[in-house]
């Protein structure tokens, strides 16, 4: 299988190999190493959903273009989440803003009673 498909559980279970679980998608690993892809399978629900979902794709030769396409959307989802999230940050604080300005304000008038009472 290709390197990009190997990349898509870089981040995933440390106990099984990455290489190793997609030898076993492709049916390349012996009976011994498949019966312990099975074994971690059944122990991790995060794996089995993961191998029970490439399973499912009927296109094996377009797998590249579904990582393609998730990746995109991937990076499309992040880019607005983030775009949302900076527009939050100015509408969540409006009143903190307004109460910095309001106890300045207060200050620069407090400074001037006070010297114009001083002298």
């Amino acid at each position: 299988m290709s390197n990009e498909l190997i990349d898509i559980l870089s981040n995933s279970n440390k106990d099984i190999d990455n290489q190793q679980l997609m030898d076993y998608l492709s049916n390349q690993l012996s009976k011994s190493e498949s019966h312990a892809i099975e074994k971690n399978m059944a122990d991790d629900a995060f794996i089995n959903d993961a191998v029970e979902g490439l399973q499912k794709l009927e296109g094996k030769k377009n797998l590249n273009l579904y990582v393609d396409q998730l990746n995109r959307d991937l990076q499309k989802h992040i880019a607005k989440s983030k775009r949302q999230k900076d527009k939050r940050r100015w509408k969540e604080q409006p009143y903190t803003y307004l109460a910095i300005l309001l106890i300045l304000f207060l200050l620069i008038i407090c400074f001037i009673v006070i010297r114009n009472y001083l002298h």
